[in-house]
């Protein structure tokens, strides 16, 4: 079984890594769709006549979000892995 100090840093890392998330979501969704858009619609998107500010405020949003929980995904993952790989378990739990 996992030390209740392990599971409790497994769950400070998990704590951390989604404030990050919702950190970067928020800046991304009200701070380059609503409260930085006046500076960001001084440039163009490559390629079209949309103003920065008003791409992100429609799509770059969505964008920044589905890349998050691609990241989170993996991150959690490689956390995972390091805190409950198969050889930190005793053969005394895996026989129950």
């Amino acid at each position: 079984m996992v030390a209740k100090k392990q599971k409790e840093h497994y769950w400070k890392l998990n704590l951390l890594v989604l404030g990050l998330c919702l950190f970067i979501a928020a800046s991304a969704s009200f701070g380059c769709g609503i409260f930085w858009v006046e500076p960001l619609n001084s440039y163009k998107l490559p390629g079209t006549d949309y103003p920065l500010g008003f791409w992100f405020a429609q799509q770059g949003s969505i964008i920044v979000f589905v890349l998050l929980i691609l990241t989170y995904a993996l991150v959690m993952n490689r956390i995972d892995r390091a805190f409950y790989e198969p050889s930190s378990i005793t053969k005394s739990d895996s026989s129950s």
